[in-house]
């Protein structure tokens, strides 16, 4: 149970997020509306860890990133648990305004959420071991396409004055993480030509 605490971290903090933006609100629009932007920004850390977890444990071995590693799978599920409500909450969004997003952002988004559902049906050794090669390379391409995602979507609120500073703070962290990951590579990519 002492590991699992990220996944139901996640749980909480997406409900807790949409419970204090619709409750008592008078404005079903604004009120989904808040509770879609909430529920990204809430599940959005719980990717970055599990993204960086492995990465960084291999550049800097200490007791805090040993601890990250052993909690990837948990800050994972916590994700995507988080972003399965902040899902519901976008469906609400869109349905309270009567509007329908661009087909490319149904299909682009959609293969997210397929791909998220996905990793986390798979994180359990039984899928591990059925799934062979194939799991890494799911879990590989999967957690990759939303880092894209995320940044893509972060890139475009740095053109907006009032999104800005968010923007410009979100698509930081998403980079950072993915040079934490790109040094990671290329240290074991060293290693493997020395050996």
């Amino acid at each position: 149970m002492q590991q699992k605490w990220p996944m139901w971290l996640g749980l909480v903090l997406g409900l807790g997020v949409v419970a204090m933006s619709v409750i008592g609100g008078h404005d079903p629009v604004e009120d989904w509306g808040q509770a879609a932007r909430l529920t990204a920004r809430v599940s959005f850390p719980f990717l970055i860890l599990a993204y960086v977890a492995r990465p960084l444990n291999q550049l800097v071995k200490t007791q805090v990133t040993k601890a990250l590693l052993s909690r990837r799978k948990w800050f994972g599920l916590g994700f995507a648990i988080a972003h399965t409500v902040h899902l519901g909450a976008l469906i609400m969004a869109l349905w309270s305004a009567r509007f329908m997003p661009e087909p490319v952002v149904i299909i682009f988004g959609g293969a997210a959420y397929v791909l998220m559902f996905a990793m986390a049906f798979t994180s359990n050794s039984a899928a591990m071991k059925r799934m062979g090669k194939w799991w890494k390379r799911l879990h590989l391409a999967g957690i990759h396409y939303l880092w894209l995602i995320f940044l893509l979507a972060y890139s475009g609120r740095i053109t907006q004055s009032e999104t800005r500073l968010l923007g410009i703070t979100t698509v930081t962290i998403i980079l950072v993480a993915g040079a934490i990951r790109f040094a990671a590579w290329r240290k074991k990519a060293r290693k493997a030509a020395s050996t």
